[in-house]
């Protein structure tokens, strides 16, 4: 049987009862692997509905028996950075054999996309929510929070009472690499000439938990160097490959020939090698990058370092202890960074603990996290 315009149209329940020979109350028993049905029939039933492609709605199911959907949400700020992808495959590791599923949806830096998609998922009965929030304003976070629904939020922490947090150690992080390119500059390593030092970075926007961290650990290694802060000319944001491209094409307008570039996410980065290279100057100074960039091999970026995946394993962890009734106090994970550097400037700094022991620039991750610690 098909509609006027030639499509077929959806099976139901009803057509399955039919072809079975049952009530639709017997064949709805039968699908959900409900008791008292017989064997024969429940056969009957299920060959009927898998040979019409019929297939039972199991959020309906669980709504209709009371239980929660095996769900757990994900609100990622970015589904377009590989950050958030290993993070996200992190997470379903953990849940995946305890039986729960990761719904994931994006937010794109959009607060207003943010509460639709919080909403949504609670609509579907989600028993746990992840949120990287891009949204100055968490009441809708804290109204998730409200009725007992298990909150972690990631990357960013910021401020809703009960949750649980998972983020960088962010300031840490861009104090270390600036620190380098400081030295590697005075010491007049490969791309610095020994002047005094004049960087040029392009900041995440910095409305963001993230972006504003990271620039306090650039602004603390400056002064521990005793050199002014950054001049407005010094600084551009970005959010993508595409605007930090532009973002370096303006910087390298102002000051043709800056000791160092420093991209605060793997992005960021991206699109900073690509405005050096058309202007011909990626030799020419240092370059530095954050969040693991896959061209840092390649080009020969320092960059900062850490273990995304293990990092979504330990949200996955968060997650499972509460979804099974753990109701201890919020917990505050940070997970630590280090810097890797390439071949060329190994010793610049003298840190010899912040080196890859694999000889393998970008590609070294770290394996351990700090202690769960709750939340003040």
């Amino acid at each position: 049987m098909h509609t006027a315009d030639g499509e077929r149209p959806p099976t139901t329940l009803q057509h399955v009862a039919a072809l079975a020979r049952v009530s639709p109350k017997t064949a709805s028993r039968a699908l959900n692997g409900e008791r008292y049905v017989a064997p024969e029939t429940a056969a009957r039933v299920l060959e009927a509905a898998r040979s019409v492609g019929y297939r039972v709605n199991a959020v309906a199911r669980d709504l209709r028996l009371g239980a929660a959907p095996p769900l757990v949400g994900f609100v990622s700020a970015d589904l377009a950075n590989p950050f958030y992808s290993r993070l996200a495959a992190g997470v379903e590791r953990e849940l995946r054999p305890a039986g729960l599923l990761l719904v994931t949806v994006s937010s794109d830096e959009d607060p207003d996309a943010e509460r639709t998609a919080v909403a949504s998922l609670l609509d579907r009965g989600v028993r746990a929510l992840v949120v990287a929030s891009t949204s100055a304003d968490q009441e809708h976070l804290e109204a998730a929070r409200r009725p007992g629904t298990p909150l972690v939020m990631v990357d960013r922490a910021g401020a809703v009472p009960g949750a649980d947090t998972v983020v960088l150690d962010n300031a840490a992080g861009a104090r270390e690499v600036t620190a380098h390119l400081l030295a590697r500059d005075a010491g007049g390593g490969a791309g610095g000439d020994g002047r005094r030092p004049h960087l040029a970075v392009v900041s995440d926007l910095r409305r963001l938990e993230t972006g504003r961290a990271r620039m306090e650990g650039v602004a603390r290694a400056l002064e521990e160097a005793g050199l002014p802060p950054l001049a407005a000319a010094q600084v551009r944001e970005a959010h993508d490959a595409a605007s930090a491209e532009r973002a370096v094409a303006e910087l390298l307008a102002a000051d043709p020939h800056p000791t160092g570039v420093l991209a605060m996410n793997n992005l960021l980065a991206t699109g900073a090698v690509r405005a050096l290279a058309r202007a011909g100057a990626l030799g020419a100074c240092a370059v530095a990058g954050f969040d693991d960039v896959d061209l840092a091999g390649l080009v020969g970026l320092a960059t900062v370092s850490y273990d995304a995946e293990e990092m979504g394993r330990e949200v996955g962890r968060l997650v499972l202890a509460r979804v099974r009734g753990d109701e201890g106090p919020a917990r505050h994970v940070v997970v630590p960074t280090r810097l890797v550097v390439p071949p060329e400037d190994d010793g610049a700094d003298g840190g010899a603990d912040d080196r890859a022991d694999d000889g393998a620039p970008g590609h070294d991750r770290v394996t351990s996290l700090t202690s769960p610690t709750p939340r003040a």
